[in-house]
């Protein structure tokens, strides 16, 4: 953060003959926490609190919608600017504590001036009325247009192009929703709904309009908020401990969706059998009339794409375990965030593991292990190991979504089950969930806890299989291979 002390801030404006001239301001400038693979992502000096979201939409998914962001912060530091991610919109004023204040765009931040700078501990609101704009590349993320209308899929980078915030998940708060669409659109948001939607008189640009309220009942990270607006169907049902479970599917879809929906409390009960209680107020399937390429644990509203549904070729077992793996995130990853997204391995690494537990009877666990560990050399080389990914080539943009994540990560925990046993692991497991709920967890606190379960100090163990360029021998598979293609002697 471009901070200044408030004694030479006031030497400064005292040299102003009438108002602050534009030379004495320091340009403004973007800002990140300095996260390896995302260096302009997030800002220092303020802890978001939580986020109140407007959003009217007017039924036209290719033009921007009109919206207020209002953020309640609590300063870390003293702050005479202070710096959002945003992208994709127009910022027509922004307020600081109900005042007007200065505000400049510059790179993918939004450089706000308050009319006084914050004391460190101050808690502030800063209220951004801008418009949301799904134009775009799906590559890009953020807005996702789909047959009826709009999701969101904000992971790793994009909730920034939808809405102003701290984009990173080491800065989780809670969530309200407020969306108002067209009659005949439902809109479906994170949590649950805080009110019955209320019906407007009129809303321009449509015959008339409906206002819905939706609220998280737990802190969520930027990448995982969800908005769906479409003409959709939500169903109902029940899950373990009474947790209600709700599906959102494109209506014309909905006999024809019925028979995997249904499958979701005992997927939850599945999971709740190995890790613990499913951490979240409520869960179920949102379905897409969208070609992501991707399904996306958005909290407690998971995204999938119809196709994976709907397509040719996929078995059943298939489709079961993948649903399994966005489910699992909403511990590992959800729950329990990375502090940075090197620590992407937890999260990834984890889903996969339980969606390689899932589907162990069509594919047995061992085997599909040793398939990873004769990958894992040519993996590491290509995308770095679980632990430390290659950073993006300058001017390139990155993609952290790499086999080493998935696969090569449920490995290091199958090797961890190996080294200390599957009691010691599934404690591990257990405890992970439970000591680091709703809250962010690095890598080495997970080093950390295994070597407690285990009653010694797994940091060697750990080192070689999250850090090293090379694979580690597999404890109790001696025989296991693995070993990257040889690159031609001109490129060594």
């Amino acid at each position: 953060m471009l901070l200044t002390s408030r004694r030479l801030r006031a030497v400064l404006l005292a040299s102003a003959s009438a108002s602050l001239v534009g030379a004495v301001l320091p340009a403004p400038v973007p800002l990140g926490i300095g996260d390896p693979l995302f260096p302009h992502l997030g800002n220092p000096g303020y802890d978001v609190l939580s986020y109140d979201i407007g959003l009217t939409y007017r039924g036209d998914n290719s033009k921007p919608l009109d919206a207020v962001t209002r953020i309640e912060a609590r300063a870390t530091a003293p702050l005479e600017n202070i710096n959002l991610d945003f992208a994709h919109g127009t910022v027509q004023s922004v307020d600081v504590n109900g005042v007007r204040a200065r505000f400049a765009v510059t790179g993918e931040d939004l450089v706000v001036t308050p009319e006084q700078a914050l004391r460190e501990g101050t808690r502030t609101v800063i209220t951004v009325r801008h418009t949301s704009d799904p134009a775009g590349d799906i590559s890009d993320g953020g807005w996702v247009r789909t047959g009826d209308g709009l999701v969101m899929a904000n992971q790793a980078d994009a909730a920034h192009r939808v809405f102003p915030c701290n984009d990173h998940p080491s800065d989780k708060a809670y969530f309200t929703f407020r969306v108002t669409a067209p009659e005949g659109q439902t809109v479906v948001a994170n949590g649950l709904p805080s009110a019955m939607p209320r019906q407007l008189k009129g809303l321009k640009g449509a015959k008339g309009g409906v206002s819905w309220t939706y609220r998280t009942g737990h802190p969520m990270a930027t990448e995982l908020a969800q908005v769906s607006i479409g003409r959709s169907a939500v169903l109902h049902r029940t899950g373990p401990h009474g947790l209600p479970v709700r599906d959102v599917v494109p209506a014309a879809d909905v006999k024809r969706l019925e028979p995997w929906l249904k499958k979701t409390p005992a997927h939850l009960e599945w999971m709740e059998e190995r890790v613990g209680r499913y951490p979240f107020e409520t869960y179920g399937a949102l379905v897409a009339e969208a070609n992501t390429g991707f399904e996306l644990e958005t909290q407690t509203l998971s995204l999938f794409e119809r196709s994976l549904f709907t397509g040719a070729g996929y078995p059943e077992w298939y489709v079961d375990s993948i649903m399994v793996h966005e489910l699992a995130h909403h511990w590992f990853g959800n729950s329990v965030s990375p502090r940075s997204w090197s620590d992407l391995w937890l999260n990834e690494g984890h889903a996969t593991w339980y969606e390689a537990l899932y589907a162990q009877k069509q594919r047995p666990l061992e085997e599909r292990m040793k398939a990873a560990y004769s990958s894992s050399d040519e993996w590491r080389r290509a995308g770095g190991a679980p632990a430390a990914p290659k950073p993006s080539q300058p001017g390139q943009k990155i993609s952290i979504f790499r086999p080493v994540v998935y696969e090569g990560s449920a490995l290091v925990l199958y090797a961890l089950r190996q080294e200390i046993g599957e009691t010691a692991f599934d404690k591990v497991e257990r405890r992970w969930v439970s000591e680091h709920r709703d809250s962010v967890a690095t890598t080495a606190d997970f080093v950390e806890l295994a070597s407690d379960v285990a009653g010694r100090d797994l940091s060697g163990f750990f080192e070689k299989w999250l850090y090293g360029q090379q694979t580690p021998p597999m404890p109790g598979h001696p025989d296991w291979t693995s070993a990257a293609p040889q690159e031609p002697e001109s490129r060594r």
